[in-house]
C-alpha cells in the first residue's frame, strides 16, 4: 500500500508550529503554485484527477472552471469544515493535527479562481481545531504566507475564520452560505447555479471541503503525476464494531473488507453484519458486499438504491446491532437536524420516528412495514435539498435485509437480536 501523506505527520505534537512545517518541506508547494498562472494551476489539479471528498465526488478542477474569470468580479474560495455526518471526523483531525496543511491548500486554491477572500466555515464544537487554525493563519500572516503581496507574488489573500452554529444542515453548501452571511442555515432555490454564480454575498464562489484542500497541497508539493502514482489516495473515518477506530488513509476504490482490516477488524470476534459505507446517509450493505470497492463509481453501481461513498465515513455493525434500533436512532436524527423548509423532509422523517418509536415500545403493527415503505418512497426525489432524501436509502435496506427483525419486535413486541446477545 502507497504511504500515507495525508496523515504522515499528523500525530506529530510540533506539526501545528510554522518552522516545523516549513522543515518538512511545508509552503513549497505554494511558492510553486504561485510560479505559475492561475489557469495551469487549475490544469494540475485537473490531471491529477483530484475529486470532492465533501460527500459529491465532482472533479474539484473543473469545478474551479465555473467560476467567472473576469478580474473585475469578486470572487470568494469558502471552506466547509462543518464536518457534521455522523461516523465522519477526518477533516476534524486533519484541522486539529496538520493547520498549516490546510491554510497551504486554501491560499494556493483561492490563487487558482481569482480569490482575495477566504473563508473556513468551522462546526462551533470543534475548539481543538479552532485553536490550531487561528495560530495557523496567525504565524503564516506573519512570515508573509498571507497578506498582501504574499511571498512577493503580486497576489493578496486573507483567510477569515468563521464558527458555525452546529447545524448539521449547514453542510449543504448553500445553506452553509446562508449562515455564513448571517442567517438560518437552509438551503437556496436553485436556479440560479449555485455557488459558482451567485454565491457568498450573490458572489461566484468555490466551496470545497477540508480533505480535498489537504490533497491540493501535496500535488503541488510533489506534482500530479507522483499524485497519481500514490492511487489517487482518500481518507476514511471507520468507526462502530471495530478493534481500531480511526482515520485511515487508502487509495480509492480499497474494499470494504480490506478497509476494517485495517482497523484491526469486527471487534472481539463477533461476526460482521452491515455497514454503512458513506455515512448514515448511504444505504446499509450487509455482508455479501464486503468485496464492494470504496470508490465514487463502484458504490452507487451496486444493486442497493442509494449507496454511495458520500463523506466516506465507514460505520460497522457486527452481529450484536439491532437494526430496527439502528435505523431508528438515523430517523432520529434527521428529524431533529431538518430545517422543516420543505415538507416531504419536515412531516416524513417525523411521521418514521412515530412509527419507529411504537414498534420498539413493543405496539408495532403488521401495517407498519408497508408505512414505512410508502413514507420513505414519499420523501424520495421530492424534497428540497439532500438532507431528506437521506433518510430512505438505509430504511429501505435494512427492510430488504433485515426485515426478520421488524417482523419480530412486531410479532412479539421484543428484540429478537438483544435476547440472543443479552448475555
Amino acid at each position: 500500500m502507497p504511504e500515507s501523506f495525508l496523515l504522515k505527520y499528523i500525530s506529530e505534537p510540533d506539526q501545528a508550529d510554522l518552522e516545523t512545517y516549513l522543515s518538512r518541506g511545508g509552503y513549497a508547494g505554494l511558492r510553486r503554485a504561485l510560479s505559475i498562472a492561475p489557469e495551469a494551476v487549475i490544469d494540475e489539479v485537473d490531471k491529477s484527477g483530484l475529486r470532492g471528498r465533501g460527500g459529491a465526488g465532482f472533479p474539484t478542477g473543473r469545478k474551479w472552471r465555473f467560476i467567472p474569470k473576469d478580474p473585475a468580479i469578486t470572487r470568494y474560495l469558502v471552506v466547509n469544515a462543518d464536518e457534521g455526518e455522523p461516523g465522519t471526523f477526518k477533516d476534524r483531525t486533519l484541522m486539529e493535527g496538520d493547520p498549516h496543511q490546510l491554510i497551504e491548500g486554501i491560499i494556493i486554491s483561492s490563487y487558482a479562481i481569482g480569490a482575495r477572500h477566504a473563508f473556513i466555515y468551522l462546526r462551533r464544537e470543534f475548539s481543538t481545531a479552532r485553536d490550531a487554525l487561528t495560530g495557523a493563519i496567525a504565524q503564516a500572516r506573519s512570515a508573509g504566507y498571507l497578506g498582501r503581496n504574499i511571498l512577493r507574488s503580486g497576489y493578496d489573500l486573507e483567510i477569515v475564520l468563521a464558527t458555525g452554529a452546529g447545524a448539521y444542515m449547514a453542510g449543504e453548501e448553500t445553506a452553509l452560505l446562508e449562515s455564513l452571511e448571517g442567517r438560518r442555515a437552509m438551503p437556496r432555490l436553485k436556479p440560479p447555479f449555485y455557488p459558482a454564480v451567485k454565491g457568498l454575498y450573490m458572489q461566484p464562489t468555490a466551496v470545497n471541503n477540508v480533505e480535498t484542500l489537504c490533497h491540493v497541497t501535496w500535488i503541488f508539493a510533489k506534482g500530479y503525476q507522483w499524485y497519481k502514482a500514490q492511487g489517487t489516495p482518500i481518507l476514511i473515518s471507520v468507526s462502530g464494531h471495530v478493534a481500531r477506530p480511526g482515520v485511515y488513509e487508502v487509495p480509492l476504490a480499497t474494499t470494504i473488507r480490506k478497509v476494517i482490516e485495517l482497523a484491526g477488524g469486527v471487534r472481539g470476534g463477533r461476526k460482521f453484519k452491515a455497514c454503512f459505507p458513506g455515512g448514515s446517509s448511504s444505504a446499509i450493505l450487509p455482508e455479501a458486499y464486503l468485496d464492494t470497492p470504496m470508490d465514487y463509481d463502484a458504490l452507487p453501481k451496486v444493486d442497493v438504491p442509494g449507496t454511495m461513498l458520500g463523506s466516506a465515513a465507514l460505520i460497522v455493525m457486527d452481529e450484536t446491532a439491532c437494526m430496527v434500533e439502528i435505523i431508528g436512532r438515523t430517523v432520529e436524527f434527521y428529524r431533529d437536524e431538518s430545517c422543516g423548509k420543505c415538507t416531504p423532509c419536515r412531516e416524513g422523517t417525523v411521521w418514521l420516528g412515530q412509527v419507529f418509536h411504537r414498534m420498539l415500545h413493543g405496539q408495532g403493527r403488521t401495517e407498519d412495514l408497508d408505512l414505512l415503505s410508502g413514507i420513505a418512497k414519499g420523501m424520495t426525489g421530492t424534497c428540497f435539498c439532500p438532507l431528506g432524501e437521506s433518510v430512505p436509502p438505509s430504511l429501505n435496506a435494512s427492510l430488504r435485509f433485515f426485515r426478520h427483525e421488524y417482523e419480530h419486535h412486531i410479532r412479539t413486541g421484543r428484540c429478537d437480536v438483544r435476547e440472543k446477545y443479552a448475555a
